[in-house]
């Protein structure tokens, strides 16, 4: 199933665990069952905490901001037009060291 989105029309919510993070749900898994796309924006110095997914592989693209990404057993740099791919199973984390907004993409959906 083929979709088209404008991302300025993505309404962007508190997210449902983390404060000072918002999320837009792009395509959730009952629009398209093989992935989920959403828009985070963390505000700066707000963390979302290490985890995996135990299916999921995550697609990460910094829109805008800077920060660090923990892949590979450390914290990295990441900034404006990184892309960042974690597979499932792997610990990962994201700090905002200025504001944040990253588009991500979850195969298969997790949202």
């Amino acid at each position: 199933m083929a979709l088209k989105i404008n991302l300025s029309e993505v309404q962007m919510n508190p997210h449902p665990k983390f404060n000072g993070v918002k999320v837009g749900y792009v395509v959730t898994k009952d629009k398209h069952p093989e992935l989920s796309i959403i828009i985070l924006e963390l505000d700066s110095g707000v963390e979302i905490p290490l985890h995996t997914h135990e299916k999921e592989v995550d697609s990460i693209f910094i829109i805008e901001g800077e920060g660090q990404m923990y892949i590979n057993n450390a914290w990295q740099a990441v900034r404006k037009d990184d892309i960042i791919a974690i597979g499932s199973k792997e610990l990962h984390g994201l700090k905002a060291k200025t504001p944040l907004k990253c588009y991500v993409v979850h195969a298969p959906g997790l949202w």
